[in-house]
């Protein structure tokens, strides 16, 4: 009997191996959108200990692998009005070395100004290294000015072959470090939409961060390791790692600090854990502000359940002018369960809202390049800075509530009534989520 299926005129091999692909196919789908497999289905802690305790930062610096350091001082700079002036002046003043690792460079005016001062020091004699990303840097202008004053560029994950499987794990790193004694960290990088102090739309509300002493020596690290990994030169020596001489490390109620520099290869997520018992060990607030509210179920129950303990968590994010509306939308999704946990939410209102910043009880403070999206804690290449400083705490509960008179707060029974058309489009952006 002649068989009608076309297929039986194909030969067994070719058969095996669509076979193989149709399998291949299916199981890099899984692997890309879902969380099979990927992380335990819960978080907790054994003794969630107040962040002022010895026993708390203990605990962080044994889970996350990072040492704990005495000394120096953060100050929080608001927009680029603030922080660009102030990165200008340190790079100026570099006397050794300028190490810049920031996720984009586009150019405009903020580009021309910094290549400028990095032409100057480096005919100067300053050793001038820039970290580019293969994928923020895109956009970049030429280097070759910099390079012929003895500059140093080197691209992290060029789009090249060799690289293109490991593309998509991006260096969001921001660690920009002046003669490695001070540094500065947050969420801008060079590109005129940080320009200005955020009074329109083109201009966006994000903080920096900058810190000197030994907290300048950890952003430091963050910084030396990629650039080894990226081009093979190993950064010894004073004028990267001067000798440690800071005097307010042994005064009564030194700031004290731990740094975290994630690596998407580690499939333990430190990102995740140091997160996660920050979070834990609020006992009165916790406020977050992020750009990106992406996080993982576990992490989730994590945030709601400081919530129902009686814990002031607060969530700001950015509102409709977002640069990523599918992300807006996945986080919308989220709303629902964390508003009936008791976890108030809101949106800013006059621009992109851009800043990474977690203030826990007023004391515990995390800075840095993470977002909170998988994307950040598993994927990306970031770092961070926990800062343990009351004085600093204050500083950054005080930008949040500022930054919440600006903002819309949500109510559960208002956005239970949002159309049901707007949920199914949050349902299909959070299948997403696993790449944001």
């Amino acid at each position: 009997m002649k068989a009608d299926s076309k297929t039986a005129d194909y030969p067994w091999w070719l058969k095996t191996l669509a076979a193989i692909g149709a399998v291949a196919l299916v199981a890099g789908l899984i692997t890309l959108f879902s969380s099979a497999g990927r992380r335990p289905g819960q978080l907790w802690s054994t003794h969630s200990a107040p962040v002022e305790s010895a026993e708390f930062l203990a605990s962080i610096s044994g889970v996350t692998g990072g040492p704990l350091r005495s000394g120096g001082t953060a100050e929080l700079l608001n927009n680029g009005d603030q922080f660009f002036p102030s990165m200008l002046e340190a790079f100026r003043g570099a006397q050794k070395s300028i190490n810049f690792s920031a996720y984009i460079w586009e150019t405009g005016q903020v580009s021309d100004q910094m290549l400028a001062v990095f032409v100057e020091r480096a005919r100067a004699g300053v050793e001038v290294r820039v970290l580019l990303d293969g994928m923020g840097g895109m956009k970049a202008p030429s280097m070759d000015e910099l390079k012929a004053a003895g500059g140093k560029v080197v691209t992290f994950r060029p789009a090249r072959f060799g690289k293109f499987t490991r593309f998509h794990k991006r260096n969001h790193r921001r660690a920009i470090v002046i003669d490695g004694t001070v540094a500065f960290t947050g969420g801008a990088a060079v590109a005129d939409q940080w320009l200005g102090n955020a009074e329109n739309e083109e201009q966006w509300r994000d903080t920096m961060v900058r810190v000197t002493g030994p907290l300048a020596l950890t952003l430091q690290s963050a910084f030396a390791d990629l650039w080894a990994f990226a081009c093979g030169e190993m950064l010894e020596g004073p004028q990267f790692f001067p000798p440690a001489a800071d005097a307010s490390a042994d005064r009564p109620g030194a700031m004290v600090h731990t740094g975290l520099a994630s690596l998407p290869a580690s499939d333990l997520h430190p990102l995740r854990l140091f997160l996660a018992q920050s979070f834990l060990s609020a006992q009165r607030r916790l406020y977050i502000t992020t750009p990106y509210f992406v996080l993982d179920e576990e992490m989730r129950k994590v945030v709601a359940e400081r919530a129902r303990a009686g814990v002031d968590v607060r969530i700001l994010l950015p509102d409709e002018h977002t640069d990523a509306k599918l992300i807006r939308l996945t986080s919308h999704h989220y709303f629902e369960d964390l508003l009936a946990a008791g976890v108030k939410i809101y949106e800013y209102q006059p621009t992109m809202m851009h800043s990474k910043c977690i203030v826990v009880d007023g004391k515990w403070s995390v800075v840095g390049s993470a977002n909170m999206d998988i994307r950040s804690i598993e994927l990306n290449v970031e770092n961070a800075l926990g800062i343990l400083d009351e004085g600093f705490g204050r500083t950054m509960e005080a930008t949040f509530e500022e930054d919440l008179k600006r903002s819309q707060q949500f109510h559960l029974e208002e956005w239970r009534k949002r159309g049901r058309w707007k949920k199914v489009k949050e349902w299909v952006a959070s299948r997403l989520a696993e790449q944001y």
